[in-house]
């Protein structure tokens, strides 16, 4: 296998899609791995309603800021994390062996492209882009496997190639907001493979249905968890891997010293607690009400040409949108930020990504949306 920075994309297979070499934030195709929703957002974007960045709205809650405020008065001392890792095992059943706290889920991308001794690499798309990024930039050269609009982007395990040592799919995925079932997560588990299951947004999906996060029978697994999403914490960064001990331990190894803060290890111990998480399993359910109805407001643009894909199970939705980039220019003039879905592997310049809000905010989106699509906004 070629591991050269110039190395050249593959024949694809059925499904299966380009191979990109480490090249920058550029990969084959064009789209730039490095581009996230929060640069929508920068800069001149600060005033407008965010509907780019995947962080509920409404947060973080008064109780957890008290809680990271509190963890202040011991800044002067080394982090700890033994207690905030015991909470975190806790919640999902398992030994603290298992778990690794990080700083974010991105994090732990990093960590698995440096630590891992890995011969094919396969990320399925589209899906978030920093897992073939920190592949590509520790030196790997990465596969794809490019799940299709016309399968409503459902994942099939058999479009993955039995040769793959490593596998990152995500699920609930960001962006296209599709809830792969655990079975078929679970097929692509085989000996000798790593299987990286990407559940970000898993906290936000109702009763977490479909998590693989306290499966300990599922060959070479290694799940991702974030907390920035749902608690809002983004500027924190916290997260953490559940995966064998061993694996753990190889992570580990390639961490730099008291990679968490004190306060991000504060919020990781509290947002484990039994109140967090039955607030935590309300907040999903109110998600995917405000989610139900803004599907509905945008049923009526179908026949403009707006396609949503459905059914969506995650706190954003990804639309097809005919002359998406211009749309998205005009929602900035109204006043909205939405997140383009061109830079994913395996979407082009037609989509975009909504994020979930509440009820007052999607009636003015889609009132802005129905003026950017009129030809009198031209």
């Amino acid at each position: 296998m070629r591991t050269d920075h110039g190395a050249a994309p593959r024949e694809a297979a059925p499904h299966h899609g380009d191979t990109a070499a480490r090249d920058g934030g550029a990969a084959p195709g064009g789209h730039d791995l490095r581009h996230h929703g929060d640069a929508e957002v920068r800069d001149d974007g600060a005033e407008l309603v965010d509907l780019a960045v995947n962080v509920r709205a409404d947060t973080p809650p008064a109780w957890l800021r008290e809680r990271i405020a509190g963890s202040l008065t011991g800044l002067a001392a080394y982090p700890d994390g033994r207690t905030a890792r015991a909470a975190v095992a806790a919640r999902h059943g398992l030994p603290a062996e298992r778990v690794l706290l990080t700083a974010g889920a991105a994090e732990a991308f990093v960590l698995l492209a440096r630590a891992l001794r890995v011969r094919r690499p396969v990320v399925v798309h589209p899906q978030f882009t920093e897992p073939e990024a920190a592949l590509r930039d520790a030196g790997h050269t990465v596969d794809r496997v490019l799940l299709r609009a016309a399968d409503g982007f459902r994942l099939d395990p058999a479009a993955v190639p039995e040769d793959a040592d490593l596998v990152v799919v995500g699920n609930p995925t960001n962006p296209t907001s599709v809830l792969h079932p655990a079975g078929a997560v679970a097929r692509l588990a085989r000996p000798g493979r790593t299987l990286v299951v990407d559940e970000a947004f898993m906290d936000a999906v109702p009763g977490e249905r479909e998590s693989l996060a306290e499966r300990t029978d599922v060959p070479g697994l290694v799940v991702l968890r974030s907390l920035t999403k749902t608690w809002g914490l983004a500027g924190l960064r916290i997260g953490y891997v559940l995966a064998a001990p061993e694996v753990v331990a190889e992570l580990e190894r390639a961490q730099p010293l008291w990679p968490v803060s004190t306060p991000a290890l504060a919020a990781a111990e509290a947002c484990v607690e039994p109140a967090a998480l039955a607030e935590a399993e309300r907040a999903a359910r109110r998600i995917a009400a405000d989610r139900a109805r803004l599907v509905a407001g945008l049923a009526p643009f179908a026949a403009r040409g707006v396609r949503v894909v459905e059914p969506a199970e995650g706190p954003f939705v990804l639309v097809r949108v005919p002359g998406a980039a211009g749309v998205r220019r005009r929602l900035r003039a109204l006043g909205y930020a939405v997140r383009r879905g061109d830079t994913f592997p395996g979407l082009g310049e037609n989509w975009l990504r909504l994020a979930v809000r509440d009820e007052g905010t999607a009636r003015g989106f889609l009132a802005a949306l129905d003026r950017a699509l009129s030809s009198d906004t031209e």
